[in-house]
């Protein structure tokens, strides 16, 4: 721990500011669970048990993310001949001497004080305490282990932003769901039935045990977290017995470094398109104006609805289905995009599938996390969380069905545009199936999204009832037209061949 602060003075000073960051949070921390003394059971058993599951969530997820090295790696005791089990225990208890260990410790011992106070018994916040604690430290020691036998050779900044927005996917919205309650003096239903489920999983059960009221809810919990703690120390076993003797290929690291997205994606023709694709989507200015126009455009839409007199409640909903029907309808002309690259995957004789999979997962990549950030939002500020259903149903229609319409007009009819280096907002003349390519998505997506869309419209303005067939309806036919899409793509794709090398030539 006193190594941390070694090294030039840059990076001790950001070791010491984060230092003391985190000494003030965990002040803060204590403070907020202490002051909970003087809530309802029923409020310290909601905040405590969804607090401690996200904390052990965290303790599991974070060296995924990080892929920081990780100091007590059993892999740099295999010098030493030591046995797998003994060091599995000494490293699992010197995993208890750490920064992020110490701030656990003290915020859970808080909180058996709370319970204490509130006259659970000390023996059973003891042993919740205890179990919690050793349930975090054994989930990080294993997720670090995973991390260094399996995402070594593919660790990169690429992976580590996929998993980022995997964890914003599902923070963002958890965390606007739970900011849109109200509590009114007592603790919303919602939130009552999220700690009770929490409180069966691996990741809540230790929290939860002192809120148990039946002696059949305890006797569940307390088998749970036993069951837990014994799955993570036979895995942490078996993976401090692998480290010891597994030999390592550092030559596969070599040959793999520099990489980037085709480090990550699988190795198969249409994991290498994806991979050059979210290089191009993600790099090109002419892609990136594309995709922060569409949520801006979308949300300057809500002006004029404003200024014609519709209610600010219904007009907060209309910018997320433009953002899904525009975000499926950018790939439309995908493959004129490409200059010269197409010449590469047919002369290749790269299946149609391949060519046509790989290239909407750019936009899976960019669309899904906007979405699901921008629902739960857009709802939150509705004030009806019962739409919910209805809002996801018809953005998926219109977003996978914009897809699987644009996998047939990319390779159907392409047409021309701004070459690599020249403006995005550059458009060359040419006469040829541009506005049809566009109008076809658009309106076949709609289309598409018609049962969806009729059902959310009875929803918003007669019964709550047909937000579940709204959102049926809409997942059911934006799989289906994916589905058909990429089907027919792919069979334009291979059959256009050499029309298609005659226009990526020409332009």
């Amino acid at each position: 721990m006193l190594g941390a602060l070694r090294g030039d003075r840059r990076h001790v000073i950001r070791v010491a500011v984060g230092l003391v960051l985190l000494v003030v949070a965990t002040v803060v921390g204590v403070v907020a669970v202490l002051s909970l003394a003087d809530a309802s059971e029923s409020a310290i058993a909601a905040v405590l048990v969804f607090a401690g599951s996200a904390v052990t969530l965290g303790f599991f997820v974070a060296p995924l993310v990080t892929g920081a090295a990780d100091p007590l790696d059993p892999r740099r005791f295999a010098v030493l001949g030591l046995a797998p089990r003994p060091l599995a225990a000494v490293l699992a208890l010197a995993g208890l001497i750490s920064v992020p260990s110490l701030v656990l410790i003290t915020l859970s011992v808080c909180a058996a004080v709370v319970w204490t106070a509130h006259g659970a018994s000390s023996s059973v916040a003891v042993v919740s305490t205890v179990a919690g604690v050793a349930t975090c430290v054994l989930a990080a020691r294993v997720s670090m282990a995973v991390a260094a036998l399996v995402l070594r050779e593919r660790r990169s900044r690429e992976l580590s932003g996929m998993f980022l927005v995997a964890i914003l996917v599902v923070v963002v919205p958890v965390g606007v769901f739970l900011a849109s309650l109200e509590w009114r003096g007592q603790v919303p239903p919602q939130l009552s039935e999220a700690a009770a489920v929490l409180g069966y999983t691996p990741v809540g059960a230790a929290w939860a045990l002192p809120s148990a009221s039946q002696p059949a809810a305890a006797a569940w919990g307390a088998v749970v977290m036993v069951a837990t703690l014994v799955a993570l120390a036979v895995a942490w076993v078996a993976l401090v017995s692998r480290a010891l003797t597994t030999t390592e290929r550092p030559v596969a690291v070599r040959e793999r470094g520099g990489l980037g997205w085709f480090a990550v994606a699988p190795g198969t023709p249409g994991g290498a398109i994806a991979a050059r694709s979210l290089v191009y989507w993600l790099r090109d200015r002419r892609y990136l104006v594309n995709i922060v126009v569409v949520p801006v455009a979308a949300v300057l839409a809500v002006v004029p609805l404003l200024v014609a007199g519709v209610p600010f409640e219904v007009a907060v909903l209309v910018p997320v289905p433009i953002m899904a029907l525009f975000f499926g309808w950018l790939p439309h002309n995908d493959l004129a995009y490409d200059s010269t690259a197409v010449w590469m995957h047919l002369a290749s004789a790269v299946r149609g599938s391949s060519d046509r999979i790989g290239r909407l997962v750019p936009m899976l990549f960019v669309g899904v996390p906007i979405l699901a950030i921008a629902i739960p939002v857009a709802i939150a500020l509705h004030g009806r969380w019962a739409l919910l259903p209805a809002m996801v149903g018809v953005c998926a229609a219109l977003f996978l069905a914009g897809l699987g319409l644009s996998s047939i007009t990319s390779a159907l009819a392409p047409y021309a545009v701004s070459r690599p280096g020249d403006s995005p907002f550059q458009q060359p003349q040419r006469a040829g199936s541009g506005a049809m390519a566009q109008g076809l998505v658009l309106l076949g997506s709609i289309a598409a999204a018609g049962p969806a869309l009729w059902w959310g419209w009875l929803t918003l303005t007669r019964d709550i009832s047909f937000a579940m067939p709204s959102m049926w309806a809409g997942i059911g036919a934006g799989v289906v037209v994916l589905v058909l899409g990429v089907a027919i793509g792919s069979a334009v794709f291979q059959r256009r061949g050499s029309r298609l090398m005659e226009f990526a030539e020409s332009t």
